[in-house]
């Protein structure tokens, strides 16, 4: 039961991350298309990156190629990640 219970939390915590990266790449999107060029605009939409990739297998019968994988992070995307943690403690 402790084990359901923790692979439970896992998947609850790693879908309440990809949902925030996806609301925040959204408020940045938002945020560069309406907010006027200003220092609240350039602190709100500076993100730091981090890449990993290309990572490539050939198999006999098979071959592909993934990446390069890029995360992107700044202040509104650690909003979008604090809301979706927020509803999903108070809905799940």
């Amino acid at each position: 039961m402790l084990a359901d219970t923790r692979r439970r939390s896992i998947a609850r915590l790693v879908w309440t991350i990809l949902l925030g990266f996806f609301l925040g790449g959204l408020f940045t999107k938002l945020a560069e298309m309406f907010l006027p060029d200003s220092a609240a605009r350039t602190f709100l939409t500076t993100s730091v990156s981090a890449s990993v990739g290309p990572f490539s297998m050939d198999l006999v019968a098979v071959a592909f190629t993934l990446g390069p994988v890029a995360v992107y992070l700044n202040v509104l995307t650690l909003v979008g990640i604090f809301i979706v943690a927020l509803v999903a403690r108070s809905w799940i």
